[in-house]
């Protein structure tokens, strides 16, 4: 039987600490190809890189940095590098979560979006910034691709994993969850360089979550694997029925 084609991408970059991990994990189930940027590209969003020149560098057989976002690395892998010819695209195994809002900023959630756009299905996967064991977390993937390989996934659907953080114990099954709320300091921090020019940080203080139950946030803070489903198509049906009684 031949072997499943799997993308793995990512938004750490071609050096990402989870990143081995997840290869090895897919290499175990099918023929595995890399696309992934060439330095950490966190919070790129779903960005595509329209007005510069995409360019490759080989790392070894079957692995590609590219200077591109991390959407553009699933793109470009799914259409150039496979040339259409993928079973399976996995993004991650990103450090730190992406949990309820962050699935908006995510590079990594973005590059399993960009698969899901070419019909392809996909998983984004991603850990507790103090998680280390890459190892067990690839093990859960491992279980879960053959799973989407089995029985795929819906059209416009792809799948968000969130692993808390364990050593050496193997993770339980995961819970299928609902997107959280995560809550993002805003200040904007001023300051001045040398030169007494000014500029300024957006990100605030390190992010947190609402323990719901039900949620992605939830699931994770009882130490288990949340597992969301994420559709493309966004739109708020309720919302668009009532714009119909508005004198637009």
């Amino acid at each position: 039987m031949k072997r499943p084609r799997i993308l793995v991408c990512n938004d750490d970059g071609i050096h990402g600490p989870g990143l081995p991990a997840l290869i090895a994990a897919m290499r175990r189930i099918g023929q595995v190809t890399v696309s992934v940027p060439d330095h950490e590209r966190s919070a790129d969003s779903h960005s595509l890189t329209l007005h510069k020149p995409i360019r490759i560098r080989k790392q070894s057989e079957g692995v590609y940095a590219l200077n591109g976002s991390p959407a553009d690395c699933s793109r470009f892998g799914v259409l150039e590098i496979l040339k259409g010819k993928v079973d399976l695209v996995v993004s991650g195994i990103n450090h730190g979560y992406n949990l309820g809002e962050d699935v908006i900023y995510s590079g990594t959630v973005a590059a399993a979006m960009e698969a899901t756009l070419l019909k392809v299905p996909a998983i984004a996967f991603s850990m507790d910034p103090d998680g280390k064991d890459y190892r067990t977390a690839g093990a859960f993937a491992q279980r879960l691709a053959r799973q989407v390989l089995k029985k795929s996934l819906p059209t416009g659907v792809c799948l968000n994993v969130n692993f808390p953080a364990r050593a050496g114990k193997a993770y339980k099954p995961g819970v299928p969850a609902k997107l959280g709320r995560r809550i993002y300091g805003t200040d904007v921090t001023r300051r001045s360089d040398p030169r007494g020019q000014e500029y300024y940080w957006l990100a605030g203080r390190h992010v947190t979550g609402v323990d719901e139950p039900g949620t992605d946030v939830g699931v994770v803070a009882k130490g288990l694997v949340s597992v969301t489903p994420l559709k493309i198509d966004s739109t708020d049906a309720q919302m668009l029925a009532s714009l119909a009684s508005w004198p637009l």
